[in-house]
């Protein structure tokens, strides 16, 4: 079986890297970044159509690419086995591509950092961790920030 770690560079998801590899038994392991090409983008903030380029997607993918290698990396080095990455586009909502990508790998586990977001755009925009869990039809773990991230 394969373990999916969702991975966006932030400190929680690190954190979640970092449990996985203390705690879970010696899997192969996924590691994924979702992005957002241009045109869901422009489906989502139609007022930002005018900033948005072709050169900006080419760079957020770039960037997606970047920080799933980081997320391996930390992976491997952490003490997980046979790391891969991918960077995926997002088409319709990140929970959503997480879920679809932990179906296709038949995934035993998918492993997230609690949170992404924080404040009144968690509010407004949801919960990643949580639409992940209670959308994904196999185990989630959803690891919290370390205790002194939690008390900023």
């Amino acid at each position: 079986m394969t373990i999916l770690v969702a991975y966006d560079g932030s400190a929680d998801s690190r954190t979640a890297i970092e449990f996985a590899a203390k705690h879970l038994a010696a899997e192969p392991t996924v590691v994924l970044t979702v992005w957002e090409p241009l045109l869901v983008q422009l489906r989502k903030y139609p007022l930002a159509a005018g900033v948005l380029s072709a050169d900006v997607e080419n760079e957020a993918q770039a960037q997606a690419e970047a920080s799933a290698k980081e997320g391996a990396e930390l992976a491997a080095a952490s003490g997980l086995a046979d790391v891969t990455y991918r960077a995926v586009a997002d088409n319709e909502s990140v929970w959503k591509t997480i879920v679809d990508v932990a179906d296709e790998l038949d995934a035993s586990l998918i492993v997230t950092g609690s949170r992404g977001l924080a404040g009144v755009r968690s509010v407004l925009l949801g919960s990643v961790s949580n639409h992940v869990l209670h959308h994904a039809h196999r185990p989630t773990l959803i690891v919290p920030p370390p205790p002194q991230a939690a008390t900023r």
